[in-house]
């Protein structure tokens, strides 16, 4: 009876596992898996390119268009836990400026519900498209057609959960090299770079092309600026409007996917990181350089995307992801006078975004990461929130050079940012406290804190 019984364990094993695996099996065929999360979200784009763009001036490095040659765009993706809403915003401009962020994230908040604190607004940096200021009717359209990418956003919610990878590309590199105790430009491959891409994807589970795609790298999009005016064929820079090599790489993604996704772009600190195109002391790019770079960026998100959605990292994705914000305005040390500066830290599950509003050197990300690696994914952002120009360190002002020398602050200023992105790390992250003090008025200061995550 006992060898009966067990042979009957064993052929109900088997069943069970042939049934197992041709459902596996299955599954992988239909390109569908499993999403468990209580985590909603939508993605919107639109194009923001103006309608008339002959004889505009292009700011970066400023020269006249006559015509466009691949549209910018703007990305808004929504994200809800089901208590807290949050949104990042992607814009093909070369900066967030103060009063463009304030404008947008009233129109997301009015479209959406979205807290206005609880919204990022990042630029790639592009050195080709208009300026916020200089051109108020394109201003003034870039406002509606984001509030028009957070309503679609908005009305497409769906549960996702999230997949991470990352890659490298080729085509950055440092532009600060020492000569005789003093930085020059100059094209310098020994010096700091990060050629990391980090990418995020999220995904519904009804097929294997991803809801959304966020990509973050750290380069200059100045590929098509001018800089050795003597090369040919573009001695003056590049003639028509372009959103660089972000806006390629987001185009190469979505190809892949048959149109089907929607790729935004999150700058890094990129303030001493450009293009490697050699020069006198660097050259305008050509169809060639773009496709290239664009190329470069685009096939490492899609294998970084490939290989996150495959059975043994699917076994990795969280299915509770929380959604914290923290933020605060401080004042750094000015060369003339104290400069605001909003930071701002989104958590969403085990992902970190921290952001700072202008132009921080490379070290900046890297110093950043290796200080909170073991607590949760780090993604530094610059160029977002705000647009204070260059973000130098410290040690920077000691040998001189573009970045420190056209930057607004003082040498001090690092110290100051890294501290209370620390602070606001440790609030959103939620893993250490300052006392174990359970005096009334303690309680109620932690108690106000987590209701009030975003300031």
């Amino acid at each position: 009876m006992s060898i009966t019984l067990t042979a009957w364990r064993w052929l109900l094993t088997i069943a069970c596992l042939t049934s197992t695996s041709i459902a596996l099996a299955q599954e992988l065929r239909d390109g569908q898996f499993s999403v468990v999360s209580n985590l909603k979200a939508g993605v919107g784009k639109v194009d923001i390119t103006p309608t008339d763009v002959a004889g505009l001036t292009v700011i970066g490095h400023r020269r006249e268009v006559t015509g466009v040659r691949d549209p910018l765009r703007a990305g808004v993706l929504l994200l809800d836990d089901g208590e807290t809403k949050a949104a990042i915003v992607t814009l093909d401009t070369i900066g967030a400026w103060d009063d463009m962020v304030k404008a947008a994230r009233e129109r997301i908040e009015q479209e959406t519900g979205t807290p206005a604190a609880n919204i990022m607004v990042a630029a790639s940096h592009n050195h080709s498209g208009p300026g916020y200021a200089e051109h108020p009717k394109w201003a003034a359209d870039l406002i509606k057609k984001i509030g028009q990418a957070a309503k679609t956003a908005a009305a497409q919610m769906k549960p996702v959960s999230i997949g991470y990878g990352e890659d490298r590309i080729g085509f950055g590199i440092n532009r600060r090299k020492v000569i005789d105790g003093r930085a020059v430009v100059r094209l310098n491959p020994d010096g700091p770079n990060d050629p990391r891409v980090k990418v995020l994807r999220f995904d519904d589970g009804q097929s294997l092309t991803p809801l959304a795609v966020v990509m973050h790298a750290v380069c200059h999009p100045c590929f098509f600026t001018w800089g050795d005016k003597g090369s040919l064929p573009y001695p003056k820079g590049y003639p028509k409007m372009s959103a660089d090599f972000p806006g390629e790489a987001q185009s190469f993604v979505e190809l892949i996917y048959g149109q089907k996704t929607s790729s935004l772009f999150l700058q890094g600190c990129a303030g001493d990181i450009r293009p490697n195109l050699p020069g006198f002391p660097y050259r305008c790019a050509d169809e060639a350089d773009i496709q290239w770079a664009g190329r470069d960026l685009g096939g490492a998100v899609v294998r970084a995307l490939a290989h996150s959605v495959t059975r043994e990292k699917l076994k990795e994705r969280p299915t509770y992801y929380q959604i914290r914000v923290a933020s605060s305005v401080i004042e750094l040390p000015g060369k003339e006078q104290k400069v605001k500066a909003e930071l701002q830290a989104l958590k969403v599950g085990p992902f970190l975004f921290l952001t700072m509003p202008g132009e921080p050197m490379v070290e900046y990300g890297l110093r950043l990461e290796a200080a909170i690696a073991d607590r949760a994914t780090p993604i530094i952002v610059g160029y977002a929130n705000g647009n204070i120009g260059y973000i130098a360190t410290s040690a920077a002002y000691a040998e001189g050079g573009y970045e420190p020398n056209t930057s607004k602050l003082l040498p001090d200023a690092e110290e100051h940012i890294l501290l209370e992105l620390s602070r606001l790390t440790d609030r959103v992250v939620g893993d250490v406290f300052d006392s174990f003090s359970k005096h009334p008025k303690d309680q109620k200061k932690r108690e106000a804190q987590e209701r009030s995550p975003a300031k």
